[in-house]
């Protein structure tokens, strides 16, 4: 006969038994990074916050609805962690076969933007529109695409073990795959996006352990291109404008440099703790235009403060450490080349936006990782955050 003690344990033990394989060593949750996973979501959330206060005066924008852009943004979030989720599930392996097929994709998105099915927003012909006020920025994926199509041609050969160091003919094939979406970003023009491109090929170049010549030969075409570009007359009168305001803050403060301005301005009033969330003067008043978007830092600077700010670049950081992490302790070049340039882009984009804020960078129109506004930028940072933990799951887990 079975005890009533001996039927509880019966019962019990196949919760236990599922609990043990949650926690055992093998299992896939045990190899998520969840610390950066938790600094990513927190830095969204806080993101939130942010657009909210920035965008919940703002009828002309919300069309009466305070809650509008809040709704939108953690809309974004849920289906960038799908995204971030499937791309876990899918695994390295099945990803390397992928790429090409990503990559011809985000190529399809680019040309349409430049064809009659692409938008103009703030300058730049960046956005394909669809219903429902829905739209893209194929610019933010093609970061994406140039960090796998570079990934899997620097690092064929070396997993392969055909070599110790990507060969000429891999450097040259992955320098015209991350060329290619930059020239034709470059023709809508977006400048910033192109900016993050071209420091992110030259991350994942120099992890790629490619010989020097071609880390000094893309800096120096970079320095020939930009001079040609500025010669050639490929930017707009804005974007000229906008360095021309870098270059002499004082130059037109009520036009040009009025963005950055009205931006320092609300980050300087902040202080040390700041004057609480939803009471910016700045903010309130919407006297910092794109404050969702490009501006979003200003709103962290004047209403959290110091602290707030550097809560916010603390969680960057972290999420900065992790990937540098993954990117040293992957077990194949792939991974590791993937990982650095997830590192170079996040922190390149980070220092423009942020910089731009502060008036120490050329105002660029890139949006701030998982904190401003969009769609787009947002599914694209959830996407790589997933392709860091699955090279992350590749590795043997440690204790």
């Amino acid at each position: 006969m079975t005890s009533y003690g001996s039927y509880r344990t019966v019962r019990l033990s196949p919760r236990r038994s599922s609990l043990s394989r949650a926690l055992a060593k093998d299992s896939p949750l045990r190899r998520l990074d969840w610390i950066m996973i938790l600094a990513a979501l927190a830095l969204s959330l806080m993101g939130s916050l942010l657009v909210w206060s920035a965008t919940r005066g703002r009828d002309s924008l919300t069309h009466g609805d305070p809650q509008y852009f809040l709704y939108r943004h953690l809309t974004n979030l849920v289906i960038g962690i799908g995204l971030c989720v499937a791309v876990i599930a899918l695994g390295t392996r099945r990803l390397r076969t992928a790429v090409p097929f990503v990559y011809l994709a985000v190529v399809l998105m680019l040309f349409a933007v430049l064809s009659p099915l692409g938008s103009t927003i703030n300058g730049a012909h960046s956005w394909i529109q669809f219903g429902g006020g829905f739209s893209i920025q194929p610019a933010e994926f093609a970061k994406l695409a140039i960090v796998l199509g570079m990934a899997v041609l620097l690092s064929a050969r070396v997993d392969a073990g055909e070599r110790e160091y990507p060969p000429t003919r891999s450097v040259l094939q992955a320098l015209a795959v991350a060329a290619f979406p930059m020239g034709v970003v470059m023709l809508m023009p977006d400048l910033g996006s192109v900016m993050v491109m071209a420091v992110t090929t030259l991350g994942v170049l120099t992890a790629s352990g490619a010989a020097n010549r071609w880390t000094f030969g893309l800096l120096a075409g970079g320095v020939a291109g930009a001079l040609a570009v500025w010669k050639l007359g490929v930017l707009d009168q804005y974007q000229i404008d906008r360095f021309a305001a870098f270059a002499n803050p004082a130059l037109d403060p009520s036009g040009v440099g009025y963005n950055t301005a009205q931006a320092r301005i609300a980050i300087g009033s902040g202080g040390l703790f700041g004057m609480g969330l939803f009471h910016g003067t700045q903010t309130t008043g919407q006297f910092v235009p794109e404050q969702q978007t490009d501006f979003v830092f200003s709103v962290a600077g004047e209403e959290l403060g110091f602290i707030g700010a550097l809560v916010m670049i603390g969680l960057l950081g972290v999420i900065l450490w992790r990937a540098c992490r993954i990117a040293r302790q992957a077990t194949d070049l792939f991974g590791t080349v993937l990982a650095a340039g997830a590192v170079t882009w996040f922190a390149f984009q980070a220092f423009e936006n942020i910089g731009m804020n502060l008036g120490i960078m050329p105002v660029a129109g890139i949006p701030l990782p998982f904190v401003s506004y969009g769609g787009s930028s947002m599914f694209a940072v959830w996407i790589a955050i997933g392709l860091l933990q699955s090279v992350r799951s590749q590795r043997p887990i440690a204790i």
